[in-house]
């Protein structure tokens, strides 16, 4: 049973590989009707800290307009155990790029594809604390039991903060 399963994966995604790798193609060719060169895209996705590779992270590929601006569309491989993830045939010109993966900061950077075998290796960081406009938010803190409670109550201020009340 289990050895059905893994073929079954595997079958599903080599037919989805297959269909990214097309879909690439074809919109290249729908879109800009480019009949120029074309890349084989390799990617590496890993830890800033310690740099393992991150299975299952998300990349995706947005093919990106003369003028900056995403195009509708793009297409999304998984990194395996070894966190890589490749397609063949990317049009040469901008690609933006973008990484996400569960408990890592997100990643986005744009790049000029312009070789027949491009590697882009990513190091993706820990998320970072979260800032607002009304500061760090920091996490309500629980009571000690074992310490008497704080005095919650306003100072008097008519009398010097050191002298005991009377």
């Amino acid at each position: 049973m289990e050895i059905m399963k893994r073929v079954v994966v595997g079958l599903a995604m080599t037919i989805a590989l297959g269909m990214g790798m097309f879909s690439m193609r074809a919109w290249a060719q729908e879109h800009d009707e480019y009949e120029g060169p074309m890349s084989n895209m390799h990617f590496v996705i890993v830890r800033d800290s310690n740099g393992k590779p991150i299975k299952n992270a998300a990349v995706v590929l947005h093919p990106v307009r003369k003028n900056g601006k995403q195009e509708m569309g793009g297409m999304e491989l998984k990194t395996g155990d070894d966190g890589r993830a490749g397609i063949d045939g990317i049009p040469y010109g901008p690609l933006r790029v973008q990484v996400l993966a569960p408990g890592l900061q997100t990643f986005g950077e744009d790049y000029n594809i312009r070789q027949p075998e491009t590697e882009i290796t990513i190091r993706l960081k820990r998320p970072a604390k979260q800032y607002s406009i009304y500061g760090v938010q920091e996490k309500e803190k629980k009571p000690d039991p074992s310490k008497p409670p704080e005095s919650t109550a306003t100072p008097d201020p008519q009398r010097p903060p050191d002298q005991k009340p009377q």
